[in-house]
């Protein structure tokens, strides 16, 4: 009589004796370790499936960290249905399309918790530092004003995919300007995201916004809500609220935003604690600090994300970990503000993942290196200074970048890692480069030794996307001959805004 056992995330048959031989291997699977399951050959005829991916060494980031070595995994539509050795898949399956994967690692997509699509061609520009106030106010938002609908979606085009070519499969955009062309694009490259609208109903300190950003309390409410609701039957790409900062928005707004979240079942991304002069804001205004200010107008829950996140106290910490709020650690740009709390966020439990930021924070969308940044920074902060061992691991916060990720966009029980009945968000690494070698670890080689121009094929929700660095779902020349047809007029554009916001 045979009996059935999840091992490693798979399921198979078993006779009594396999059974008690697999599962005593299964006990023992936990990173560095490798599955080693024995698996017998299936009676019934091969199962057909829509992609199969094969020969390459699995790291799940399951519970377990199962990792499997010359693995393979089947999907179905947009789903895994099932997981594990390369040399049980052969007879097992019928698969429309084949990614022969060998001398490669499958690794669950990550998550870009915090990004400026607006922001994109940025990317190489050299701009003017010696502007009094934050630089989102004195430099982005008015860069972002010279936008048009076209130049949004090539920002797009390009961001999105410039993600899927470094292992990013899922973004959470912050807020900007035409939202719908985000989505557009975002649809077109193949990519899971959650667009959103820049929202200000307030001028704030420090000098005028453009008047294109500022809305009445009411216009803001109902056009967040009707960006939300228009990409509601989209499987892949959706829409949250927006609040871009506590001094560009009323409290009027942020109550109303809330409610409106748990009405829509949705999340609202906004920046929290970024900056000294956001803590100077809400001490002035309301004797309190940011997070305990949200806590006390009852909008600090699970629905609130929360980018950056620098400026916090333990005592603001725990305010996160009380309402389940998360957090976007974007280490190539939060270090330059002050030290991060993201162990202690992480021992809290926060669900907090990592972010770029976009372009204006190095140029780079390369969710590896911003996990490396994290590594080191959270060393010097707990670490160095006692003369101890990094806190957090690579390793740690790769699965962060995946798992921590998910979490953060409200997609745990869907992505973050490679298990049976998870959406098929899957990224092939190669490691076989001069500076990988030897590489017998495939979760230290992806944690250490690899960075977004070593992954080879991007699939998402089932669909390979990228194969072998070229994409299947877009004409790559063609969009970068549209860019750098209107990129002048662009930055153009931008100049004027900058002169008119001079002050």
């Amino acid at each position: 009589m045979s009996e059935m056992k999840d091992v490693g995330g798979f399921s198979q048959g078993f006779s009594r004796r396999s059974f008690l031989k697999a599962g005593a291997a299964a006990g023992a699977v936990t990173t560095p370790a490798f599955a080693a399951v024995e698996v017998l050959a299936p009676a019934a005829p091969p199962r057909d499936i829509d992609l199969l991916i094969a020969g390459c060494d699995v790291v799940t980031f399951d519970d377990k960290n199962t990792v499997i070595m010359d693995g393979a995994i089947a999907v179905k539509g947009n789903a895994i249905v099932w997981i594990g050795k390369a040399s049980d898949a052969a007879g097992m399956f019928s698969a429309k399309e084949t990614l022969k994967a060998s001398g490669q690692i499958a690794m669950p997509g990550m998550t870009d918790t915090h990004y400026h699509t607006a922001q994109q061609f940025l990317r190489g520009v050299h701009r003017t530092t010696h502007r009094k106030g934050p630089s989102w106010k004195k430099i982005l938002i008015p860069f972002e004003s010279g936008l048009d609908e076209h130049d949004v979606y090539n920002s797009g085009m390009v961001g999105y995919t410039s993600m899927i070519s470094a292992g990013t499969t899922c973004f959470l955009e912050a807020g900007g300007p035409h939202p719908d062309q985000m989505g557009k694009a975002a649809d077109e490259v193949g990519i899971r995201g959650r667009i959103s609208l820049n929202t200000c109903d307030l001028d704030g300190d420090g000098g005028p916004l453009p008047k294109s950003h500022i809305m009445t309390t009411s216009q803001a409410l109902k056009e967040n809500e009707a960006l939300v609701k228009r990409w509601q039957g989209n499987s892949r790409v959706k829409a949250w609220l927006s609040l871009r900062q506590i001094l560009v928005n009323t409290e009027e707004l942020r109550i109303s935003m809330s409610k409106l979240a748990e009405e829509l079942d949705t999340a609202i991304h906004t920046h929290l604690s970024e900056g000294t002069y956001e803590v100077d804001y809400t001490m002035e205004n309301y004797n309190m600090r940011p997070p305990e200010y949200f806590e006390s107008i009852g909008i600090f829950n699970k629905r609130m994300h929360c980018a950056h996140s620098i400026f916090l106290t333990l005592d603001d910490v725990d305010c996160y970990a009380k309402h389940d709020a998360s957090v976007a650690h974007c280490a190539f740009g939060n270090y330059n503000g002050g030290p991060q709390r993201m162990l202690d966020m992480v021992r809290a439990k926060i669900r907090v993942g990592l972010g770029t930021d976009g372009p204006n924070s190095r140029g780079s969308l390369d969710l590896f290196q911003v996990s490396h940044y994290a590594v080191l920074g959270q060393q010097i902060g707990y670490g160095t200074a006692w003369h101890a061992p990094a806190q957090l691991t690579y390793s740690d916060m790769l699965r962060h970048a995946c798992r921590g990720g998910a979490n953060a966009a409200h997609l745990g029980d869907k992505t973050g890692s490679l298990e049976v009945g998870k959406l098929a968000d899957v990224v092939l690494v190669g490691h076989d480069d001069y500076d990988q070698f030897t590489s017998m670890d495939p979760t230290l080689t992806l944690a250490q030794n690899c960075v977004g121009h070593h992954v080879r094929s991007t699939i998402v929700d089932g669909k390979v996307v990228m194969k072998e660095r070229e994409f299947l779902t877009v004409d790559i020349e063609k969009m970068r001959a549209d860019v750098k047809q209107r990129y002048p007029r662009m930055i153009d554009r931008y100049e004027k805004a900058i002169l008119l916001t001079s002050g």
